[in-house]
């Protein structure tokens, strides 16, 4: 699957989110996003007469959406998700009364992750609890902190020495994901594919 699948809690409204471990961001569904601010029954409908009525905001969606994987009941589909300013962008497309808290909303859920970025021991124990809770097993959620804590240190060294962040940081985090999941960031997102330990 993607990095991290979790559920948000908007009020009593539940927003699907994936951590994208290579961008170091949030990405939240599309879809509960307009069914909460925009109450519709189809928020495909809705999103495609969104689009209709502002030619800028259709002419940027391929900018906006991610088409990110996640487990459904039918296995693994492909939905739309869009990261903070993404989601913010949409928004601003949606008349609700409900735009500004949930906008408030947003940036509470991706402080709370700069934050435990800030302090590692809140990021250890938040992921440790998110991975137990999506089942894995605690010889695959090792290797996995593991291999997080080797990524900060090699990309720690690469600062220190003046490598600038971009495409080689993408390529270290592919190989290390290569060997801990035997599929590289952009593959395991793609094709839903779990790590090969998942079952250990």
């Amino acid at each position: 699957m993607s990095d991290i699948e979790k559920i948000h809690l908007f009020e009593d409204h539940k927003v699907r989110t994936i951590w994208v471990e290579s961008d170091e961001k949030w990405y939240f569904s599309i879809k509960d996003v307009v069914l909460i601010l925009a109450d519709a029954k189809d928020p495909k409908d809705y999103l495609s007469k969104m689009r209709r009525r502002e030619p800028e905001l259709a002419k940027g969606w391929g900018q906006i959406v991610h088409p990110l994987v996640v487990r459904t009941s039918g296995g693994p589909q492909k939905e739309n998700f869009a990261n903070l300013e993404g989601m913010f962008r949409i928004i601003q497309s949606i008349p609700s009364k409900k735009a500004e808290p949930f906008k408030r909303w947003l940036a509470q859920v991706g402080a709370e992750k700069i934050h435990q970025m800030q302090d590692p021991e809140l990021g250890i124990q938040q992921s440790l609890q998110d991975y137990k809770r999506l089942g894995y097993s605690d010889n695959w959620i090792n290797q996995r902190l593991k291999s997080i804590e080797i990524r900060k240190d090699l990309t720690d060294q690469w600062k220190a020495h003046g490598v600038e962040e971009g495409t080689g940081y993408a390529t270290l985090t592919d190989i290390i994901y290569y060997t801990w999941a035997g599929l590289t960031a952009p593959q395991r997102s793609q094709t839903g594919e779990p790590p090969r330990q998942y079952d250990q």
